[in-house]
């Protein structure tokens, strides 16, 4: 469900639109720049294949780089924020709050009622751009996290 997004929204300095089939070795360098344990450009390639998932990404209309991507999955009324990057350089610009604008939206005009991520306990920066967009923290799952060890922090946001 990707509403108004599939030929882009201009957000200033960042065009936001549905990924495409291909798109997965650009978003494969932002994985190895934003986590620990990276997803390759074949795992990100089964998502854009994949009917239950949107994949976002955030362009650079100037260059044409990928500055961000964002996974979407919905299925049976509920969404998952699978994975939210940012490019480090580029971070600091509301990139991360477009992408999870598009995500919200998309959710929306999915039906879903309720969407739900988790996050990095020691990811401040993330825990409070999803408290910023009405995400409420609701458990933790202990040791979640590999490379290195950490809790996961439960968020979700009812209603979408």
């Amino acid at each position: 469900m990707t509403g108004n997004l599939p030929s882009g929204l201009e957000y200033g300095t960042v065009r936001i639109s549905v990924m495409e089939k291909g798109d997965g070795e650009k978003a494969a360098v932002l994985e190895q720049l934003c986590f620990s344990d990276p997803w390759t450009a074949g795992d990100v390639e089964e998502f854009v294949r994949n009917s239950l998932d949107t994949c976002f990404a955030a362009w650079n209309p100037e260059t044409g780089t990928m500055a961000g991507y964002a996974v979407l999955r919905q299925i049976a009324g509920e969404g998952e924020l699978l994975r939210i990057a940012v490019d480090p350089a580029c971070q600091g610009r509301g990139i991360g709050r477009k992408l999870l604008e598009a995500v919200t939206a998309a959710a929306r005009d999915g039906g879903t009622d309720a969407l739900f991520l988790e996050v990095r306990a020691g990811n401040e920066r993330a825990r409070n751009l999803y408290k910023s967009a009405g995400f409420r923290e609701t458990g933790r799952r202990k040791a979640y996290y590999r490379r290195p060890v950490e809790d996961a922090v439960l968020m979700e946001l009812r209603p979408v």
